[in-house]
């Protein structure tokens, strides 16, 4: 008997996220079907022009949105952004930088700095884990006393 295999199906709004592109604005025709990971895999590979031109000018969902702010999709939501952006308003933003911006830009850093000390302190336990023991001097064999059967 042989095993037929199905190709590995996937949402619209699944598949959107894993191409980084805000599903509304894809084509009529990638939002109402599903896509297989062999469609998925040529669409990373060799990007059609719609999914160029999205990548390149937006609207971009909120976690390309966040990144390219260099803040927290919480911090969006606490910005006022809840809506998907293009290109030009994340320029503009970046450009007019807002108090919120300003304040979530250096929550972000803080939130990194704080993840790196804590990685490297994760790291440094680890290699005393992994350290081989320190060597122990080995102890001189204690003498014996002389005792019966011993020579004089």
């Amino acid at each position: 008997m042989t095993s037929h295999k199905t190709a590995q199906t996937m949402k619209p709004a699944t598949a959107a996220k894993k191409l980084g592109v805000y599903l509304q604005a894809t084509p009529p025709e990638f939002q109402e079907g599903v896509v297989s990971r062999d469609e998925l895999n040529a669409l990373q590979t060799d990007p059609p022009e719609w999914l160029r031109e999205l990548r390149r000018n937006g609207p971009h969902p909120r976690p390309v949105v966040a990144a390219k702010l260099g803040v927290s999709i919480a911090g969006l939501a606490r910005g006022g952004v809840t809506e998907a952006l293009t290109t030009d308003e994340i320029e503009a933003l970046k450009d007019e930088a807002p108090e919120w911006l300003e304040q979530e830009r250096a929550t972000q850093a803080e939130v990194r700095r704080e993840a790196a000390r804590l990685k490297e302190k994760q790291q440094d336990e680890q290699a005393k884990k992994d350290a081989p023991a320190p060597a122990r001097a080995a102890k001189p064999a204690p003498k014996r006393p002389a005792g019966r059967g011993a020579r004089r």
